[in-house]
């Protein structure tokens, strides 16, 4: 089955916003509304711990946990490391369950990657689909979307070979070609063998411009598994869900512009959907508590609604 849905207008006029306004103006060009006077999501200006989102200088214990998690990633994901990965996941052998049941499994996870958050994950994907949902109510589409986008870090779980943390979670960046100045913590690749390869530190590296990024491969981790449990489990949700799973992390990107080369036309208009979802993704963190029980019913029906019964993991 196919699902058609309208891409979103993400050209805005250059204006200026006053002052006064009760518009909160993110990165990416336009503005979000407060909660109190329109209704709306709110995005707060800090995250748990008291910084400000994403900032990986900032000087705590949390910092020091993350940049040791980047040192041993930025090392380790390879063009060859990746490649086995994607070959002994996309199996799909590990074993089977629901949506819902792999979301109460995620209860068990912390992300040692994330300066925001250190709540488990259950709650921000709950925290994320009820922000969506308030601002997009006509889109349920991009509301499960929310919901399952982190299910790949049952990766970290025994059950599914207990990967470590680099393995599965942090920002996502291409292999195969030169890294960008922009990804997080970049010094560290300096101890990546890629990185002395002719064959993988140019710009291009294996790749054509415009190849799209479906021909790329991506650091390994909890976006890339997710996208191929849902692809080869047979969703129905539309291509622009699969493109904003596989592609949350990938900051480098969305964020900074880097890689664009390398997109297509499906990819530039999908990216219109990643920016908006981005925006919840990240700024939804916070020490809200979501109602599982009272929010459940209707997110069982879009998981029945685009996905079958049971899944291969």
């Amino acid at each position: 089955m196919t699902v058609l849905i309208e891409q979103p207008q993400l050209e805005v006029e250059a204006r200026e916003i006053p002052r006064e306004t009760n518009e909160l103006v993110l990165d990416g060009g336009f503005a979000m509304p407060k909660l109190e006077s329109h209704g709306g999501f709110e995005a707060p200006e800090i995250n748990s711990f008291g910084h400000s989102f994403r900032d990986y200088d900032a000087e705590s214990e949390r910092q020091k946990t993350v940049e040791e998690f980047y040192r041993q990633n930025h090392i380790s994901q390879t063009y060859d490391f990746v490649k086995k990965m994607r070959e002994k996941y996309g199996k799909l052998d590990k074993l089977e369950m629901s949506i819902w049941e792999c979301c109460e499994l995620l209860n068990e996870v912390v992300d040692d990657s994330d300066p925001d958050l250190d709540e488990p994950q259950i709650e921000h994907l709950l925290q994320t689909a009820e922000a969506i949902r308030k601002d997009y109510p006509n889109e349920d589409w991009l509301h499960l979307t929310a919901l399952i986008h982190d299910l790949g870090k049952v990766l970290l779980l025994p059950s599914f070979g207990g990967l470590p943390q680099w393995a599965v979670v942090g920002d996502t960046f291409p292999l195969g070609c030169a890294f960008h100045e922009s990804i997080v913590h970049h010094k560290y690749f300096k101890d990546n063998p890629d990185t002395y390869n002719p064959a993988y530190n140019t710009e291009n590296g294996v790749y054509q411009e415009g190849c799209g990024l479906d021909n790329v491969v991506m650091s390994w981790g909890h976006d890339d598994y997710m996208y191929l449990v849902a692809k080869e489990n047979g969703t129905t949700l539309p291509s622009a869900a699969l493109f904003i799973i596989r592609y949350h992390s990938f900051y480098p990107l969305h964020r900074a512009g880097a890689y664009t080369h390398l997109m297509n036309e499906e990819d530039k208009e999908n990216l219109n959907w990643l920016k908006i979802f981005n925006k919840y993704d990240l700024y939804s963190k916070s020490k809200v508590r979501i109602d599982v029980e009272k929010v459940k019913p209707y997110y069982l029906s879009l998981i029945e609604k685009y996905f079958p019964a049971k899944l291969k993991w």
